[in-house]
């Protein structure tokens, strides 16, 4: 089995429409029609979450009338906060045709498809002509992407000059081994966290500028543990994000907070300009 099957299996749920219209009707709301932010509790599968999104979009500079790109969608949190908050269109690619599928469906109930539209495929072979973009997103994604020379190429085709590409990702920011299962693999024969460094090579060899780099493990320590404090006083929110990973949710994260904590891994956001 190819390494984009065996990612696009391990993200595949099953029934996960179903179990996010379970969630939202826990939580008293129709599931027939909802807002973006009734999902942000669950949709956002990242370090930082609603915050962190908010923070990349603002440094990216998203405006009313940019076509944005999100590479690795997942079921469209990023996407649909582009587009509600800044009223630009955005394109959302994944491997997981579950996901694709619930994002679409997500997106229209929300009533946001007019502006956000969702195709499967591979980030190493986007299905768009070039310089389509006036702006890409990778969030949490190329942990999963050993080639990430030719997925930065792949990116720079789409964009136009001048074009931003924010680039979200946990990378190694220190020594020690990564233990598994991960968020993002159940084993590290799909894992592929790199440094810093080897990003910046990378993008500079794709044909990108770095215009801004920023290590973004404290600013998530200090989420998470509001989080936790949230919780621990009024609970889970029904919709989060072990309704998306099930049973082996608490495993994950509690393996991927510890190796944080330690400073094995960091999120960092890195602004890139195309050439």
């Amino acid at each position: 089995m190819s390494t984009e099957r065996q990612v696009a299996k391990h993200y595949t749920h099953g029934s996960l429409q179903q179990a996010i219209f379970d969630a939202l009707r826990a939580m008293g709301k129709d599931p027939e029609r909802f807002s973006a932010m009734d999902l942000s509790t669950g949709d956002e599968l990242h370090l930082g979450w609603v915050p962190a999104t908010a923070a990349l979009a603002k440094d990216l500079g998203l405006a009313p009338g940019m076509h944005v790109l999100d590479v690795g969608s997942g079921i469209g949190g990023p996407a649909r906060f582009f587009a509600e908050t800044h009223r630009c269109r955005v394109t959302g690619i994944d491997l997981t045709d579950e996901f694709v599928q619930v994002a679409t469906e997500l997106t229209r109930r929300c009533g946001l498809s007019d502006l956000v539209s969702f195709r499967q495929g591979s980030a190493l072979d986007l299905p768009f002509s070039a310089g389509a973009f006036d702006a890409a997103t990778l969030i949490h994604v190329g942990m999963n992407i050993a080639d990430k020379a030719r997925l930065f190429e792949s990116v720079r085709r789409v964009l136009k000059p001048g074009a931003l590409f924010g680039v979200y990702e946990i990378m190694h920011a220190g020594k020690g081994d990564l233990p598994y299962p991960m968020p993002w693999a159940q084993t590290r024969e799909t894992s592929f966290v790199e440094t810093p460094e080897t990003y910046r090579h990378l993008l500079s060899a794709a044909g990108f500028t770095i215009e801004s780099e920023e290590n973004r493990r404290e600013f998530v320590l200090d989420l998470a543990r509001q989080m936790r404090e949230k919780a621990e006083k009024h609970g889970m929110p029904p919709l989060n994000q072990q309704v998306l990973m099930g049973p082996a949710f608490r495993e994950r994260l509690g393996n991927v907070m510890a190796t944080l904590e330690r400073g094995t891994i960091a999120p960092v956001q890195i602004i890139a300009r195309a050439a």
